[in-house]
């Protein structure tokens, strides 16, 4: 199985890595292999988070307050966001309807 972000998804990554690398060097970094290492444990087994919506499921993210939003399609998880928990929920919720 593999993964593609949606494209909001992916610019919220890049946002959320520079931030912490602007703050502490290396932290960027940091955040980025908990991120890819969460993705590699959704790819392993993609049900088993809990749906919060419809067929949206949440993971949430170790060491930083971010979960990462997806749904199972076809063959591939779409990533929809990489959501910071204090965000307002739901704002995403137009990515799905792609």
């Amino acid at each position: 199985m593999k993964y593609i972000y949606h494209p909001e998804a992916l610019a919220e990554y890049a946002d959320a890595a520079l931030y912490y690398e602007e703050r502490t060097a290396r932290l960027g970094a940091d955040f980025t292999v908990e991120v890819e290492d969460a993705i590699q444990s959704i790819l392993k087994a993609p049900d088993r988070w809990r749906c919060i919506e419809e067929d949206v499921r949440r993971y949430l993210v170790r060491r930083f307050p971010y979960g990462i939003l997806y749904t199972m399609e076809q063959d591939d998880v779409l990533i929809l966001a990489l959501m910071h928990l204090s965000r307002e929920p739901g704002y995403w919720r137009h990515r799905a309807s792609r």
